[in-house]
């Protein structure tokens, strides 16, 4: 009996150790972002909406994987379909689509106050960030 009560005793702790120590995996966070364009010979600064990106995920150092590819996809939209050459674009990312939300309004925000310069979005329907082919 004694024996046994240990035996059960070793199985009790042995199960509870393995238990806490299988964490289920989180699953993946989807990722949003937004892009922005400006030109130092032009006062139109051409920004997106914030936009869900699919099927992308950070990678365990919280960086969008192929970041500069969307950037480009911006890039070559604004070149190539809106006749806007040299160029400079950016792309904001989180998993967190509220704190990016805020980001965005600050940024439009900070934009807007400068009278200079005039804003333009680019609609879902006319731009949107697409996941590169090679990952």
């Amino acid at each position: 009996m004694k024996y046994f009560k240990i035996l059960l005793s070793v199985a009790l702790v042995f199960t509870m150790c393995s238990a806490f120590s299988l964490k289920k995996k989180d699953k993946e966070k989807p990722v949003y972002a937004f892009g922005v364009s400006a030109s130092f010979t032009d006062t139109v600064i051409y920004y997106t909406n914030v936009q869900l990106l699919d099927s992308v995920h950070l990678d365990k150092n919280g960086f969008l994987p192929q970041r500069e590819t969307y950037s480009y996809q911006l890039k070559n939209y604004l070149e190539y379909q809106r006749n806007q050459p040299n160029r400079m674009c950016m792309i904001y990312f989180s998993e967190n689509k509220k704190k990016l939300d805020k980001e965005f309004t600050n940024l439009i925000t900070k934009y807007k106050k400068n009278k200079s310069i005039s804003l333009e979005l680019l609609t879902v329907d006319q731009f949107h960030f697409v996941k590169p082919e090679n990952d």
